[in-house]
């Protein structure tokens, strides 16, 4: 049993499906214990220099919430759930390795913040976007309220959030939710071209590299420079570094021994 949650690797590319599309990918707690589970396996695996996370199904990426489920819980166990779900959420974000989201169909809630969540955002023209949650009397709590306002700005993530209105696809690349739209059908195939390419690139600075960017984008200047000036750092003296101009001398393509 997959509880909702697959994992298929190719090369170097590790693809983490949600998958339930009989509920249109709605989180249930089961799920959310799957997804932490293989976001840990993926994370720990050396082979894997890039992630693409994609969803089952034709209508959607992820609804969200699965509501039928929580209809029946107390607050004891909907306080139980809460941390569950953080894990969750918790887990994609702490990703190591770069995470392009392969977005179709609805992705609502949750799964709008399942996609805010990775470093780049790949959607079809099926794709809807929305942070519904006040609408039924919650906030955002994947990290909707913050993620939407370090990518979008405070304006227009006060306008998605508060209003609970939802994004087509060409509102949603106009606001930066978007990084890449494809025609509808096409999205997969555009989120693994883009996480192969990541994935051709040394291990060691790819990583490097996303950590600067996550830990200084709320740093100020003096501080976040100096984030950078530590993963340079980590990088120069590694054997990824000295691979990556043996090859360039020799022109060849690298070997990486990651590490």
């Amino acid at each position: 049993m997959n509880e909702g949650v697959s994992l298929h690797r190719f090369d170097h590319v590790a693809e983490i499906v949600l998958d339930r599309p009989e509920a249109l990918n709605a989180l249930s707690t089961a799920m959310a214990r799957r997804l932490t589970a293989v976001c840990a396996e993926v994370a720990e695996d050396p082979q894997v220099r890039a992630v693409v996370l994609s969803a089952a199904g034709d209508k959607a990426f992820c609804v969200g919430a699965d509501l039928k489920e929580r209809a029946g819980m107390t607050d004891t166990e909907l306080l139980g759930q809460r941390e569950i779900f953080r894990a969750a959420f918790g887990a994609v974000l702490g990703l190591p390795q770069p995470v392009v989201a392969a977005v179709h169909g609805f992705a609502l809630g949750g799964g709008c913040e399942f996609a805010l969540s990775c470093d780049l955002i790949v959607a079809d023209e099926s794709a809807v976007f929305g942070l519904p949650e006040v609408s039924v009397g919650l906030v955002p709590g994947g990290g909707g309220t913050q993620l939407a306002v370090r990518r979008l700005g405070p304006g227009r993530a006060a306008d998605l959030v508060l209003t609970g209105r939802r994004l087509g696809i060409d509102e949603a690349v106009g606001y930066g939710l978007v990084d890449r739209k494809v025609p509808a059908g096409n999205v997969r195939e555009e989120a693994f071209t883009v996480a192969a390419l990541m994935a051709k690139n040394s291990p060691v600075a790819v990583r490097a590299a996303k950590r600067a960017m996550r830990n200084g984008a709320d740093a100020a200047m003096t501080a976040a420079l100096d984030i950078e000036d530590a993963a340079w750092r980590t990088v120069a003296f590694s054997a990824d570094r000295r691979e990556g101009i043996a090859a360039f001398n020799e022109k060849r393509t690298p070997r990486w021994p990651g590490h």
